[in-house]
């Protein structure tokens, strides 16, 4: 079940131009769905302060695509959504480093993908 915390969370996300609505309409439903998720995220804890920033440039231009800010308590259900749009970008030894940032409090740049098929530059933060 959807907690009205998550909920305002994910609202907001989608006010502030985070993320799409179909995006926030998916995070939603997967929240709700509860399905066991492919690869497990965990913060350190639901009063952590920590967020994970995924943001995707592109590398001829600069310019961002994508600067996406998500909170760790909402980081399960954001990261196996974007997986379905990671495929082939991010590989599962960086997921598995991910996850292990995330465990152990990590901060700082964790992955940084240079897609040189689709010319894009793809860094994920723990802020």
């Amino acid at each position: 079940m959807v907690t009205s915390e998550e909920r305002m969370k994910v609202l907001q996300m989608i006010e502030e131009g985070k993320i799409s609505v179909e995006d926030g309409e998916k995070l939603l439903a997967t929240l709700k769905e509860k399905t066991v998720p492919r690869r497990k995220f965990r913060s350190s804890g639901p009063g952590d302060p920590r967020s994970l920033r995924v943001r995707v440039n592109d590398s001829i231009s600069g310019k961002i695509k994508v600067n996406v800010v998500l909170p760790m308590a909402l980081v399960d259900a954001g990261l196996n959504i974007a997986s379905n749009f990671a495929d082939g970008i991010i590989s599962s030894d960086q997921g598995e480093q991910l996850a292990a940032a995330i465990r152990e409090g990590r901060t700082g740049k964790i992955i940084e993908v240079l897609d040189s098929e689709d010319g894009e530059h793809v860094e994920v933060f723990i802020e």
